[in-house]
């Protein structure tokens, strides 16, 4: 069965706090490993009020140290924004802390808007033009050192840190192929070209040390419950946040609507749906003829689900229920 995995922004839930935000990214890591998902990846974003995981290597560490097997990592890191020296010594660090579980998935995306990536000392243009060269300076300073006397990470060197590249454009098929890295697509908010990336990839895999042949991770977005109308309820709060992204309006993650009507424009409805297209929201029987439908379209290697959902007992019911779904896909397809 195709392995499941979770994608999770520590939503900054309307009404609670940055602190409720993190205990309930550790709640729903520890469901997942219960439920045999195989990752936990957390994103970085700054500046958003909706997102408490700006400071993507301090939650990953907060992530690990509640659970005991499930592997933690990023998904992902923006490296532009960062000296890659910096990354290899926090990765490093966390290595040494959780051995075998922590991974680190690179994305050149600024993560948040023009002003805050500026505060950020991110040069936007060196930036993306030294993304590649950055990456492989930190393949280096993960890994045994070269030569006597040389720039090394401490932690960082000889960790060996699994690295990843996401994306959501040709661009980083093309470059995920030529390092020979594994390739984790954003199909959960970026769809349109998402089939042509992942067929460029294979095409084009260049074996690595690290990765003998390609592997591909799609994101989708979910939200399972008991029936279709309860899950259609919880993911109007994913809806809702991506309307207020369109109308540049910064707020905690909104409590679900009854109906999104009179809250959307029309033109907006249409946007929104197309950007979610791929979204996995029904009931469990519902929910498995859509994902089983874009397996067999995709056909990933292994899918990555973020579970956008205000209450917390809401999502963590459906990490459980969508963890469910491989075995009723599998029968299914």
């Amino acid at each position: 069965m195709i392995p499941f995995s979770i994608l999770d922004l520590s939503p900054i839930a309307e009404g609670h706090s940055v602190r409720e935000a993190l205990d309930a990214s550790r709640s729903l890591a520890q469901a997942a490993e219960k439920h045999g998902y195989r990752r936990f990846w957390l994103a970085e974003h700054h500046g958003m009020p909706g997102i408490a995981s700006a400071a993507t290597a301090l939650v990953i560490s907060h992530v690990a140290a509640g659970t005991k097997t499930i592997r933690v990592g990023s998904g992902g890191i923006m490296l532009p924004n960062h000296a890659p020296l910096v990354i290899a010594e926090q990765f490093g660090t966390l290595e040494a802390l959780y051995p075998g579980r922590i991974e680190l998935g690179l994305g050149r995306a600024p993560g948040t808007d023009m002003r805050t990536a500026r505060a950020l000392r991110r040069n936007m243009e060196a930036g993306a033009e030294s993304f590649p060269h950055d990456i492989l300076e930190l393949q280096r300073l993960l890994g045994a050192p070269e030569e006597e006397g040389g720039l090394i990470a401490v932690p960082g060197i000889n960790s060996h840190v699994p690295l990843w590249l996401l994306g959501s454009s040709l661009y980083s098929a093309h470059l995920a192929a030529a390092l020979g890295l594994p390739y984790a697509f954003a199909s959960h908010f970026a769809p349109d070209q998402l089939l042509e990336a992942v067929e460029i990839y294979r095409e084009r895999f260049q074996p690595s040390a690290g990765l003998q042949k390609p592997y591909v991770m799609a994101g989708v977005m979910a939200a399972v419950a008991e029936t279709d109308q309860d899950a259609a309820h919880l993911f109007t709060s994913a809806q809702q946040q991506f309307v207020n992204l369109r109308r540049n309006i910064r707020r905690p993650f909104p409590r679900p609507l009854e109906t999104m009507e009179g809250f959307w424009t029309e033109i907006e409805r249409i946007g929104v749906e197309h950007t979610l297209r791929y979204a996995v929201v029904g009931s469990p029987e519902t929910a498995a003829d859509k994902l089983a439908n874009f397996l067999a379209e995709v056909k990933p290697d292994e899918l990555i689900v973020s579970m956008p959902i205000h209450d917390l007992q809401a999502r963590l019911r459906s990490v459980a229920l969508f963890a469910r779904l491989r075995q009723a896909v599998k029968l299914t397809a």
